[in-house]
């Protein structure tokens, strides 16, 4: 699949998800879906899983050295690597939840066509603020706290160029953000990726959700089991590093409340499966952590 192919199936699968009630707070996905294609049941359940176990990582690093009710917490960033069609960024700043800035990567095949949107669509313009640069042919979106722009994670020497250039402060709080992106790299370009996160970054989490087995992809036999996540980041510097499969984060680690909710909402009776499935994808983060505010963060062990 191309690399835009696996952005419109990821798209997809999410607006699925939303019709079917998964997911009920995200208003902006439905902008970058022409036809909405209905998944199984199996599909929406491990979107949902995905999307869960990612979204309360991210509002627990956004809300990281908060110490008392009235304290402002520090100035973050996000940083999004392959980020597609992602809607992260709108919706935190609709719920008032958005970082200090926020900079998606891709390809500018994929940023042309994500900017050409953000353009035509008042809902999407209109979280941007008056300011804004939009150029669907450059691929590039600049705004006071959103930035989107076109690179080539394999190569960092641009990589570094273009976010030096749109003001990213390494000096700040950074998630890095990497869904389904590394396991398409080579293992060579991955693992150079990640020491990059660890050498440019002081305090900074970097969050991977990939595949572990089941599929022909570069990096799968690179890192096949939940112990090879966590030293790839430990052998880059990342301070420590914690590896999950998706069938324990489902199980243990996602609003229980939420969990009974949406169990209702379709016929399920494809628990071997399921299990299987879950077992074949794992998220794991490195964590660098000089200014001592991420101590907490992370899956409870």
């Amino acid at each position: 699949m191309s690399v835009q192919g696996t952005n419109d199936d990821a798209t997809l699968s999410k607006m699925s998800c939303i019709k079917k009630g998964y997911i009920t707070n995200d208003n902006f996905v439905q902008y970058f879906v022409r036809r909405p294609t209905k998944r199984s049941p199996i599909i929406n359940r491990g979107y949902y899983a995905r999307w869960a176990a990612i979204r309360g990582l991210i509002l627990q690093f956004l809300s990281a050295g908060k110490e008392g009710a009235n304290e402002e917490t520090p100035k973050k960033q996000i940083l999004s690597l392959g980020a597609g069609f992602d809607t992260v960024f709108f919706q935190l700043k609709e719920d008032g939840k958005q970082p200090h800035r926020f900079y998606e990567i891709d390809f500018l095949e994929v940023t042309s066509r994500k900017a050409g949107i953000i353009g035509a669509t008042d809902a999407l313009r209109s979280k941007l603020g008056g300011n804004a640069v939009i150029s669907k042919e450059q691929g590039e979106v600049t705004s006071n706290d959103y930035c989107l722009l076109p690179a080539d994670l394999r190569d960092l020497t641009a990589l570094n160029k273009v976010l030096d250039n749109a003001g990213f402060d390494p000096s700040l709080p950074t998630l890095v953000l990497a869904e389904c992106v590394l396991i398409y790299l080579d293992p060579q370009a991955s693992r150079s990726l990640i020491k990059w996160g660890a050498q440019k970054l002081s305090t900074a989490v970097f969050i991977i959700y990939e595949q572990m087995r089941g599929c022909p992809l570069l990096g799968i036999d690179d890192t096949p089991t939940l112990r090879a996540k966590e030293e790839r980041f430990t052998e880059a510097c990342w301070q420590r590093a914690v590896a999950l499969n998706m069938d324990n984060i489902y199980s243990c680690h996602l609003d229980r409340d939420d969990i009974r909710r949406i169990e209702r909402l379709e016929i399920f009776d494809e628990f071997e499966e399921w299990h299987i499935m879950q077992e074949h994808y794992c998220i794991a983060y490195g964590i660098k952590d000089q200014l001592g505010i991420l101590e907490k963060f992370g899956f409870s062990q």
